[in-house]
């Protein structure tokens, strides 16, 4: 789907009822739609086959060598 089509339609909208002096209170329906589209994010995440173990063990390598070259840089630099 278009996510343009919507976004435009939006700002039309918000266009045509700002030079109407109109302001609708939006603070619920952005708090409801913010809470569906975290929601269906999560269940999309929990549809992914993650090894996990894997992961870990390569993030863990991942920071040991980050905060590695960070120490070296800062000697040779400092």
């Amino acid at each position: 789907m278009n996510v343009f089509i919507p976004l435009i339609l939006g700002l039309l909208l918000g266009y045509l009822l700002k030079r109407a002096g109109k302001r609708p209170n939006l603070e619920t329906p952005t708090s409801i739609a913010l809470l569906a589209m975290i929601f269906f994010l999560g269940v999309k995440t929990g549809e992914v086959q993650v090894n996990g173990l894997w992961l870990l063990g390569v993030s863990a390598i991942f920071a040991v060598l980050t905060i590695a070259g960070s120490l070296l840089i800062a000697e040779v630099v400092g």
